[in-house]
């Protein structure tokens, strides 16, 4: 369905904790949604990495970090190869690698390399003549880091931090909390606006409620009806691979024994919910049964706009960066994501989300 080209662009700034070769390669994935919704102006993508994970295998490093995938970097190819395919020039940088060592650390004594995502965060907010939705894939380290250099500047020009941590109810040490935990708390403190999106439930990562945005993918065949450019960067991610040429390997025939490998792979997904969000789309059945995830703009009178909402609550965060959320009725600056029935959800969302992305379209290709 076609988006109102007058409708205005919501800018946004993309943190994630994005490697090369993929940690979860649904990080890549999620990813194409940054650059392909039209209603989205990504404005920079910062790296969220955690030294650990690009030496995991490091004798000094805790027994908890081994890994048989082997170490990896910041996901720079990542983001060039998505540059590429839609002709952008989303600039990117690393936040620091290392934990923050209070709840008002500033980092600034962390590398200058390190410096350059958490100073692209605060540029980009300083020159945007209106306010920005930052996005949060991983541990909230940037944003937290941000707010304590120039609290001023983030509350003028952040919108909402929509932050994809955290378990609900609380009792699981999620995975994106349990990477920094005085990033959580300090976001969770902080007087910006914030929306979360839990990525579990008390029983863990894989566990499904009414709040948290797990669902399934049973298989990736979707990936078949992708446009060429957009497969052969997704096989890229799923496959881990290596090859140098990782910008004119998108542009050849593929190779179909790796896109029968992909394909044939189940996919755990966690971020679609927000995308939705910071889009203004909405997930909705049509008369004939299907599904489809519209712009809320183009809804059609039949349409059944099924559960994907942020309701107002208030937040208790303990220093572990674990929290409690309650409904809140006046006035508030939190907002928990809720979905009523999960499973719905997931089988709307596994008829909708491939449609979607089969229809995204690369610059050459338009």
């Amino acid at each position: 369905m076609p988006v109102n080209p007058r409708a205005r662009r919501v800018p946004v700034i993309d943190v994630t904790d994005l490697y090369h070769p993929p940690q979860d390669p649904g990080d890549n994935l999620d990813l194409i949604a940054a650059y392909a919704l039209p209603e989205v102006d990504l404005r920079a993508v910062v790296l969220d990495i955690h030294d650990p994970y690009r030496r995991p295998n490091d004798p000094g490093q805790h027994p908890d970090y081994r890994d048989p995938q082997g170490p990896r970097e910041p996901g720079f190819v990542t983001v060039e190869q998505l540059n590429y395919l839609f002709d952008r020039n989303v600039p990117t940088g690393c936040a620091p690698f290392l934990r923050m060592r209070s709840l008002t650390d500033t980092m600034e004594d962390a590398p200058r390399f390190q410096q350059r995502g958490v100073d692209l965060m605060l540029n980009v907010l300083e020159e945007s003549a209106e306010r920005v939705e930052v996005v949060s894939f991983g541990s909230a380290r940037p944003i937290a880091v941000a707010y304590n250099r120039r609290p001023d500047l983030m509350r003028r020009k952040v919108r909402r931090v929509h932050l994809c941590a955290g378990s609900a109810p609380a009792g699981c040490l999620e995975w994106n909390v349990m990477l920094d935990p005085l990033a959580m708390v300090r976001v969770l403190q902080s007087d910006l606006p914030v929306a979360i999106y839990p990525c579990s439930t008390d029983k863990g990562p894989f566990d499904y409620g009414p709040n948290n945005t797990f669902w399934l993918l049973p298989d990736l065949q979707f990936v078949r009806r992708m446009d060429l450019r957009l497969r052969n960067y997704v096989v890229y991610a799923f496959e881990r691979s290596e090859r140098p040429d990782f910008l004119g390997g998108l542009d050849g025939a593929g190779d179909p024994q790796a896109l029968d490998r992909v394909c044939r792979r189940p996919h755990n997904v966690w971020e679609t919910c927000v995308w939705m969000e910071v889009s203004r789309r909405a997930l909705v059945r049509r008369p004939d049964g299907t599904h489809r995830i519209v712009p809320r703009s183009a809804l059609e009178r039949a349409d059944v706009v099924l559960p994907s909402e942020l309701r107002p609550v208030t937040i208790e965060v303990e220093h572990t960066g674990q929290f409690i959320a309650r409904p809140a009725s006046g006035r508030t600056d939190r907002w928990l994501y809720y979905r009523g029935d999960p499973r719905s959800n997931e089988t709307a969302l596994r008829e909708a989300l491939p449609e979607l992305y089969s229809g995204y379209r690369t610059a050459r290709s338009r």
